[in-house]
Parts: C-alpha cells; structure tokens; sequence
C-alpha cells in the first residue's frame, strides 16, 4: 500500500510542476510580448516627434522610455543611428559614408583638428573646396565664426557645427576673419594648442582691390576705391590704414599675434597666387602638412580660361566638371596707376617683415 501512495504521490507533483511550468511559460511569453509591443509603439512615437519636430540646426535628443523604473534608450537597429554623446545623425549623404553605414560604422563630430584661419580674398575658398576633395578630409561648408563672434556660445556649440567623421579623419573649418582677430590666437589656443593652422596670402594690395570690389557688388553706390583707400581721397595722400580692405594687407602684425601662442612648424603658408597657377603643388604642401596622403594632384583640375581660375573636374557632391561659383574670379575695376604705386610702397616693410617671419619670400612686387 505505502508503494501504491508513493506512485500516486509522484504522480500528483509531476502533474501539478508541468501545470506550475506552462502556467510560468505563459506569463512570460504574455509580459514580453506586452513589453515589446510597448517599445514599438514608444519608439514610433518617439522617433515620429524626433524626425517631425527638431530642425537640422536643432540638438535632437535621442528617445527614451522608463521601463520598470529604469531609463532605456531606444536606438534604432535600421535607418539612423545617434551618437549620444555628441548627437549625430549618422545618416549623412556623401557617397563616402553609405559604405560605412553598411559595415556598422558611426561617425560622430569632434572639434576642428585643422583651421583655415585666413586671409580674406585670397583663396580660402579654392583652398578649402580643392582639399575636401581628399577622403580623410571633413569640412564645415560654411564658415562658423565661432572664435570671432560666436564664442561665449562654447565649445559644445561649435562642435555641433562640425561635420561627422570617422578614426582617421581629420575635421577641418574655414573662417578668413580669425586671422585679424586680436582673440582668435589665445581661443584657438584654449581649444586645442596643437591646432594646424593654414593661411592663404596673396599680394595685399591685389588683396585690398578684391576686397573692394566684392563689397562694391553689393553695394553700388560705393565711393571710388581711391577715395578710400587715401586719407585725402587723392591717389597720392595718406594711405588710410584704418580701412578694412587695407589693414588686412599688413600681414606681419596680424601673424605676430598668432606666433604668441603658436610655434611656426603649426602653420602652413599657402601662396594664393601659386594655388590659381597650379593648384595640385600648392594642394600637394597642404597634404602633407596635414599628414595625409598625396590622394588630390593634377587629375583633379582644370584652368577655365574665361575666369581665369582652376576648376575642379570632379568632387564629392558632383561628379561633372565645375567652377567654385560666380563669385570667383570678378573683373577688378581700374584702379589708377599712382594709387597702386602708392599702395605697394606702403605694403613694402611689412611685406618683408612677413618674409622674414615666415622665411618665405613670396616675390610681391
């Protein structure tokens, strides 16, 4: 008799842990099935007033859902990826990054390791767009002004304005205004005191007339360079040395201010002129200053004879021949023969103070 309850015993407890095992089997398959569909629908939510609310100059915050007391944060396993830290939408265009995309890479943006810092009106743009032509090279397409105008905004800010990048990518801005920023030198500094630094110089006083004439463009009723270049609006006067156009020109004071802070092997000294009458050797120095490998050269240019001014072949946006833009390469207006002559007696000393200081002789006239 004692077998014959023991076996039904056992029976009784097999029967009743198989019910208790299906019955825990069924709560759980129920909750997770609950829990994921909430997810779904918390994520849609979240991501519909992500893509529909925020604007690209906007800081999007990445979605989050509390589950059981704890925050989650939803990323998606498709479509755009989030950088949370510094809030990247990795869903950049450029050809270069659908690869990257697809192997599971996420760029994310960091502050400049390189700045164009200068000089107004002497290929900062040529040099900027001709060097984006290398693929370990990401720029900011238009020019931040963030150590000018911008700073009290931070760095925080300025690295939102960033372009996405992967290891071994080098970020890159331009804003020709830094190099006559008497701050500029001691903030780039802060920032980063191993900053590259490239500076485009051409002969100031062909400088100074293109400065004009691209503010004559927008204004018409300017008055005639001359009479603004002199103090006594003749040709012959006072070179009126507060003006714009021709304070930029005295290239030894503004470079002084950023030897304060920066040695000379941290800045590269581009030739405007040299970068218009053969682009790949002067592109080919920027390369290797930057230590990156010789990728953009002759292939990439061509001379347009009407603008007189190279032009690209190719670059990442368009893969067709085309100019920097109307812009490039305006007429001058004629300046009077005495108010030129005038003007290069004056650039002369600084002119040579800024050979010796760069140790290069740039063969103004």
């Amino acid at each position: 008799m004692f077998v014959k309850w023991y076996t039904n015993l056992s029976n009784r407890t097999i029967a009743i842990t198989i019910v208790v095992c299906i019955c825990m089997l069924y709560v759980s398959y129920t909750f997770n099935t609950c829990l994921i569909a909430s997810i779904n629908r918390t994520w849609k939510k979240a991501h519909t007033s992500f893509t529909t609310m925020t604007t690209p100059t906007e800081e999007a915050e990445v979605p989050q859902i509390k589950i059981l007391g704890s925050i989650v944060r939803i990323v998606p396993l498709t479509g755009d990826a989030f950088d949370s830290k510094n809030l990247v939408n990795a869903s950049d265009g450029s050809p270069k990054y659908r690869f990257l995309r697809q192997q599971g890479l996420r760029p994310s943006r960091h502050l400049p390791d390189a700045l164009i810092i200068g000089v107004k009106k002497s290929g900062t743009r040529a040099l900027l767009e001709f060097i984006r032509l290398h693929p370990d090279v990401r720029a900011a397409g238009c020019e931040v002004h963030f150590f000018d105008r911008h700073y009290a905004k931070g760095l925080h800010w300025y690295r939102h304005h960033m372009p996405p990048t992967i290891e071994g990518q080098i970020t890159m801005e331009k804003t020709p205004s830094y190099f006559i920023t008497k701050e500029a030198p001691k903030r780039v500094y802060h920032m980063n005191p191993s900053t590259k630094l490239l500076v485009v110089v051409r002969d100031p006083v062909t400088r100074a007339i293109s400065d004009y004439t691209q503010a004559r463009s927008k204004k018409k009723d300017m008055k005639r360079f001359e009479e603004l270049a002199f103090l006594n609006g003749t040709s012959g006067g006072i070179v009126d040395t507060t003006w714009g156009p021709v304070k930029i020109g005295v290239y030894a004071k503004h470079l002084e201010r950023w030897l304060e802070y920066f040695p000379l092997s941290q800045l590269l000294f581009v030739s405007g002129e040299r970068l218009i009458a053969d682009p790949a050797v002067e592109i080919g120095r920027v390369q290797d200053f930057l230590g990156l490998k010789r990728v953009v050269n002759e292939k990439h240019f061509y001379f347009n004879s009407t603008k007189g001014f190279p032009c690209l072949l190719k670059s990442e946006e368009r893969s067709s021949p085309h100019c920097l833009g109307k812009t490039k390469g305006r007429n001058h207006p004629r300046i009077e023969p005495l108010a030129i002559d005038r003007l290069r007696e004056f650039y002369q000393p600084f002119n040579l103070k800024f050979y010796q200081l760069t140790g290069i002789n740039f063969g103004w006239p």
